[in-house]
């Protein structure tokens, strides 16, 4: 490997990558092979930086965890080649990927920022630009020869999060992304500001261990006034589930009818992994707050506290695909894989 700092760019898909073909000015996907010729700014880094995009590139729409795992295990295989990595990604789905990504790489020490664009980079205003040239310098960063954030995180519009605390919140304009229960990890300005309290440094210098096994029988439900008893009993009772994740009310609440209190018991006796958050944008489930609340907790339902919908359901996929038994995965659940919960 050179003795420069090498990036490894990952294009995935998604509007990033795309310009106007000359003639008919349709969107085709660019050919990052030669992304210079779009981006002559990365000529201006001393580093290497290398390619490599998925064929045929996928539609964030059409993200599932096999497309995961093919992204981790390419992760893992081109570890030991370059210092840091940026993954172009539809903004859809990012934070899921992202959250998934985040559980897979384990013992994580180098980079790997998911950024996007919301408008296509071979366009006159697009915010794939400066996203694209500030993820690869995050990524390449290093403070005392250590990477500066080792993370599984996601930069857009002047700020980096932890990928596994970030929801996608607005499909218009060019901030798409928020944190709302954990600070940025980074600031972009006139220069970057790295918050070196909110990044997860690694305790040990040990190998990466890709994970892949993903367990995808996973449901949401969503509660909303006046849901009707023959919406929860499907959501709970489809063939095959081994888990779902609740949105309750507020701080964790929910009907306290018999009709749904019993639909919850009748699940978490038979085997069926109920995890509760918030549907919130920002908070955490605290059980036992309100009377409508602890019945849930009552009931068997693990408290999900502040993880969001996308870090919920794929960390479910996760431990479900790594556990034996319910006792260790409502532990598994309960605890910190990678920062995505707030103990």
């Amino acid at each position: 490997m050179s003795e420069r700092t090498s990036i490894l760019i990952i294009y995935t898909g998604g509007t990033i990558g795309m310009i106007n073909e000359p003639v008919t000015q349709a969107l085709v996907p660019v050919d990052f092979s030669e992304i210079s010729r779009q981006l002559p700014e990365l000529l201006k880094f001393d580093l290497d930086i290398h390619t490599f995009t998925f064929d045929p590139p996928e539609d964030s729409s059409n993200i599932t965890p096999q497309f995961w795992i093919r992204l981790a295990q390419l992760i893992g295989e081109k570890y030991d080649e370059y210092d840091g990595f940026v993954v172009l990604h539809g903004t859809d789905t990012m934070c899921f990927s992202a959250s998934a990504l985040s559980y897979m790489l384990q013992n994580l020490n180098k980079p790997v920022v998911f950024t996007g664009a919301q408008l296509p980079i071979g366009t006159l205003r697009t915010d794939g630009k400066e996203n694209l040239l500030t993820a690869i310098e995050i990524a390449a960063e290093k403070h005392q020869g250590q990477a500066m954030v080792p993370e599984v995180c996601i930069f857009f519009q002047n700020k980096l999060f932890r990928g596994n605390r970030t929801t996608k919140h607005n499909a218009e304009y060019f901030n798409a992304f928020v944190s709302e229960n954990y600070p940025p990890l980074a600031e972009s300005g006139i220069r970057i500001h790295y918050n070196y309290h909110a990044i997860r440094y690694p305790v040990h210098n040990w190998q990466l261990e890709v994970n892949t096994k993903l367990d995808d029988h996973v449901g949401l439900l969503k509660l909303f006034p006046g849901i009707r008893p023959e919406v929860v009993e499907g959501a709970l009772s489809i063939p095959g589930q081994k888990g779902i994740v609740l949105e309750s009310f507020g701080t964790g609440n929910a009907p306290t009818t018999d009709w749904f209190l019993s639909a919850i018991r009748k699940a978490t006796d038979r085997g069926l992994v109920i995890l509760n958050i918030t549907q919130c944008p920002a908070g955490s489930v605290d059980p036992g707050k309100y009377e409508t609340s602890r019945l849930l907790h009552k009931a068997g339902v693990i408290n999900g506290r502040d993880m969001t919908t996308e870090a919920a359901l794929t960390k479910l996929m996760f431990v479900l695909g790594n556990q034996g038994n319910r006792g260790s995965i409502a532990d598994s659940l309960t605890k910190t894989i990678s920062g995505e919960i707030t103990i």
